[in-house]
């Protein structure tokens, strides 16, 4: 479960990346930027949540002593 958590989270990192590179810094609230913007907050917020994810897990092992 751990390595397919890291795997989403490098997922979404390579989402931010590509949507960085299509963001049009003239005119950020275009439709292409508009929507890249979208996927990047979007990305941002799977990175936190599986980071959430992943440090409960953790203190879960260390509670349940496992």
């Amino acid at each position: 479960m751990r390595i397919f958590i890291y795997i989403l989270i490098a997922l979404s990192a390579a989402v931010v990346a590509y949507n960085i590179t299509v963001l049009n810094f003239d005119d950020l609230l275009s439709e292409d930027s508009s929507i890249a913007l979208i996927g990047i907050v979007g990305a941002a917020c799977v990175i936190v949540l599986l980071s959430i994810l992943l440090t409960s897990k953790a203190i879960d092992k260390k509670v349940n002593g496992k």
